[in-house]
């Protein structure tokens, strides 16, 4: 059973930047996909960046040359750097896990890919 558990969250006004957190547990094997979604009220959920374990990265237009996604595979950590922050950039942001390569990009964006999620932290920009 793998656990997620996201941090880092918090409030931040236009053009700054917050870097994500989410310290996974339980992994069976060593192949693995990591995704960060985000979800504003009255939205549905949508997949901003995902990342497979062989490194291969994906971003949803929206965040496309301001956010990365990266894993450090030593502390089993996902991040997630946001920079040049918008009010459109406000939600709760979850990680998700899927024990598995996704092979379609558009699945590293799709919450149907994933079987764990985290609790979420909201992260909130200011105009």
């Amino acid at each position: 059973q793998v656990q997620l558990m996201e941090s880092g969250g918090g409030s931040v006004q236009a053009g700054g930047s917050l870097r994500l957190s989410c310290a996974a547990s339980g992994y069976a094997g060593s192949y693995h996909s990591m995704g960060w979604f985000r979800q504003a009220p009255g939205k549905e959920r949508e997949g901003v960046a995902g990342i497979r374990s062989d490194g291969i990265t994906n971003y949803a237009p929206s965040v496309r040359g301001r956010f990365t996604i990266s894993e450090d595979k030593a502390k089993n950590t996902l991040y997630l750097q946001m920079n040049s922050l918008k009010p459109e950039d406000s939600a709760m942001y979850y990680c998700a896990a899927d024990e598995g390569i996704l092979l379609n990009m558009r699945d590293l964006l799709s919450p149907n890919g994933y079987d764990y999620w985290g609790q979420g932290t909201q992260v909130t920009v200011s105009s």
